[in-house]
């Protein structure tokens, strides 16, 4: 029921109303792309149609609307959702690994290629 009560509410005022100010307003666009929405996850909550989504676009366009800079709004929403929520996530202790994983898997093939081209050479040197 309570599901189901959530769905029936009407959207927050900014969710599917852009800025007046467009200058405002594609400051927001910028920074809705910059974040993940939480039931999709696959989409920006700019590009999202999930209920969720929409309030997250009312989020950043209010507070924008009241002063607050994109980081500061950036701030708030990870505090809130968590690192996941930014498709930026900051290095820190619960994501350094998304930035380390990659470089020790590029170390690892590149020592694989190399050790493989230094045994070709060498059953090539022989054979010569």
């Amino acid at each position: 029921m309570a599901a189901s009560a959530q769905q029936a509410m009407p959207p927050a005022p900014y969710a599917y109303t852009q800025l007046e100010d467009p200058a405002l307003e594609a400051e927001a666009r910028e920074l809705m792309l910059t974040l993940r929405c939480l039931k999709c996850q696959s989409q920006s909550i700019a590009d999202s149609d999930a209920p969720m989504a929409g309030d997250m676009r009312h989020q950043v366009r209010s507070r924008l609307l009241a002063g607050e800079e994109p980081e500061e709004i950036r701030g708030w929403l990870v505090e809130r959702y968590g690192d996941y929520v930014s498709y930026a996530p900051d290095v820190s202790s619960t994501t350094w690994p998304l930035f380390a994983i990659p470089v020790v898997l590029l170390a690892i093939v590149g020592g694989v290629l190399l050790r493989r081209l230094g045994r070709r050479r060498d059953g090539e040197e022989e054979l010569a």
